[in-house]
């Protein structure tokens, strides 16, 4: 049997940090749609803006803020970005305790937990690229992979026995209160780091904005798999909100239940991102994205169906369990290829713009689709998002897009 792969000690206090944040975010996992539906009062439109308004604005946010990131360094930024989420979301309970709260506070703080989001990501994605070995990067992804779906596993039904007991707003002090703890540990971590080298007078120009872009789109596999895992990633999330409506108000779910139809398919991602690297040693990365790609867009569909009681809540969880699978096989490879093949100094840009366009794709999605369930009904809206992602795996590279660029080739410095 093979021993556990050691990856050092740094990485182990990157990863302690994610850890403590994704199961913070776990523990909030729903909390603004929840907070919308049980203090605010919402309905399908409102729930839905709150979902796709505040991320495309906070996309909008974290443009500019990509070339500032490439040419920073990365921990500074992650620590930036982690303050920044705490002390937004530290906002919440206090509006709350005063009878302040209201729909547009939870839009603002929305963008500005996603864009600062965005630059967290970017950060942390070209500081694991100069921390741990190519070799290792598969490795290092199928750990965070792991972490975030056993964190919602167990976050979401504590999360939702807390709203139960101590009221709407409890998931938001924890989930604040893990930026803190995340930002601590990444200032745990020794080392120097090497600072960004640019002969650019100004490296936030105009052009910067893009590069990520142009190096995305330029780049016949990752163009591929960007514009697949945008409508694959905005039609799921889509459901998030619609689901909320269908199953707390239409369906008369308790919160708890709502949290369990989530959580409990999460250990879907644990057997998913431990098979990664074993699967793609077997069949390589193609295979993975041809047919896990497949495999994780066929399922959505199945929410169409669901209905009050045993049988509805268990019809989610099949479905949800389904998915998770595929999408944690698939996240990690995904991953790993991106930062295999983008250059060091595009990093940066390069996930800003990926995770721009994912927020993006999101809003735009989750708007429409709250738009048709206002007129139509939720679960007219999910089935048309089940059918819409049938669709999906057109979109997927051929063996001639993911072999034509290898790793690192002349466009490094």
């Amino acid at each position: 049997m093979v021993g556990r792969r050691r990856l050092g000690r740094q990485f182990g206090w990157l990863w302690a940090a994610y850890a403590v944040s994704a199961y913070g975010s776990g523990l909030g996992f729903g909390a603004f749609p929840l907070i919308a539906v049980l203090a605010l009062h919402a309905g399908p439109t409102e729930v839905s803006a709150l979902s796709a308004v505040g991320p495309a604005v906070g996309a909008l946010i974290a443009v500019p803020l990509a070339p500032w990131v490439e040419f920073r360094r990365k921990r500074p930024v992650m620590i930036a970005m982690d303050l920044t989420r705490f002390g937004a979301m530290a906002t919440i309970p206090v509006a709350y305790a005063f009878g302040w709260l209201s729909f547009v506070q939870l839009l603002v703080i929305s963008a500005v937990v996603a864009a600062a989001k965005i630059a967290f990501n970017a950060a942390s994605g070209a500081y694991l690229k100069a921390l741990i070995r190519p070799d290792d990067l598969l490795v290092a992804n199928a750990r965070f992979e792991s972490t975030n779906w056993s964190s919602i596993a167990v976050g979401p039904p504590l999360g939702g026995a807390a709203i139960g007991l101590f009221g709407p707003v409890t998931t938001v002090v924890a989930d604040a209160l893990s930026y803190l703890l995340s930002a601590l540990g990444i200032t745990a971590i020794r080392g120097q780091e090497e600072a960004p080298r640019t002969t650019e007078k100004s490296p936030v120009r105009a052009g910067a904005l893009l590069d990520g872009w142009r190096h995305l789109m330029g780049h016949p596999g990752l163009r591929a798999l960007y514009l697949n895992n945008m409508l694959v990633g905005g039609l799921i999330m889509a459901t998030e909100p619609l689901l909320a409506v269908l199953l707390l108000r239409q369906l008369g779910f308790p919160p708890w239940q709502y949290g369990l139809a989530f959580a409990a398919p999460c250990v879907g991602g644990l057997i998913g991102s431990r098979l990664a690297r074993r699967v793609v040693a077997r069949y390589g990365q193609h295979a993975v994205f041809r047919t896990v790609g497949t495999l994780r867009a066929i399922w959505l569909i199945g929410l169409v169906f669901v209905r009050p009681g045993v049988v509805g809540l268990v019809t989610v969880m099949v479905v949800e369990l389904a998915i998770i699978i595929n999408m944690s096989l698939f996240t990690p490879v995904l991953a790993t290829y991106r930062l295999e093949h983008t250059p060091k100094h595009l990093v940066a840009r390069t996930l800003s713009a990926w995770s721009i366009g994912q927020q993006a794709s999101i809003a735009i999605l989750t708007a429409l689709a709250g738009l048709l369930a206002d007129v139509t009904s939720p679960r007219t809206a999910l089935t048309a998002a089940g059918l819409l992602i049938l669709t999906t795996p057109l979109l997927l590279p051929r063996p001639d897009q993911t072999a034509q660029h290898e790793p690192e080739l002349a466009t490094s410095r």
